[in-house]
């Protein structure tokens, strides 16, 4: 990572933790192509569903170790006692229906990839393959979901994955830089433009 100026930057609104400004500096919005990080980000976004993103960010690495590093033919195969006992590491979101979806969506994520030969390939076909670049001004004017996200969820759920509501969808576009939702008055906008594949 290139080590950031002494001055004052211009950032995002919420990046406002130590957390969180890393996360917004270094992953937010980067275009994802890697299978085990697409799948660890749906994972996590499912597991945000009505807390905050500085919760999960706090027990990023409590998640990478219960689910193996989100490796997901391992994830695939958790039995009932091993999801049992994940339920009661105070490291993660102990929310069954939760934890029981990222089995699930294990599931759905590997019949994925061997109908399309990689996740990445399913995934990015609802933004055409390259990033929608928004130039919002304001935090306000970011949407909740957009019609990318209700194509997404909806195919996603016709597969049998859990927790991918077109605003969680929404959400994990962002994040893995399928949408570039930085204000343009923040320094990674252009930073991130500039990402290709």
């Amino acid at each position: 990572m290139a080590k950031r100026s002494a001055k004052p930057v211009a950032r995002c609104d919420w990046a406002r933790t130590e957390l969180s400004i890393a996360y917004h500096d270094d992953e937010w919005g980067v275009p994802v192509h890697d299978d085990r990080l697409l799948f660890e980000f749906l994972i996590l976004e499912g597991a945000q569903a009505g807390l905050s993103w500085e919760t999960i960010l706090k027990k990023q690495n409590n998640y990478q170790e219960v689910f193996y590093g989100f490796d997901v033919e391992r994830v695939a195969r958790l039995t009932a006692a091993q999801r049992a006992k994940i339920l009661t590491n105070p490291g993660i979101v102990r929310n069954r229906l939760k934890v029981e979806s990222t089995v699930t969506n294990a599931k759905a994520f590997l019949k994925v990839q061997k109908e399309f030969g990689s996740f990445d390939a399913y995934i990015w076909q609802f933004v055409g393959g390259k990033p929608i670049q928004n130039r919002w001004k304001e935090h306000k004017e970011l949407p909740a979901k957009t019609l990318e996200s209700d194509a997404m969820s909806k195919d996603l759920l016709k597969r049998g994955f859990k927790f991918v509501g077109s605003t969680i969808c929404y959400a994990f576009m962002q994040a893995v830089g399928m949408v570039n939702d930085h204000l343009v008055t923040c320094f990674r906008h252009e930073e991130v433009k500039r990402l290709t594949r």
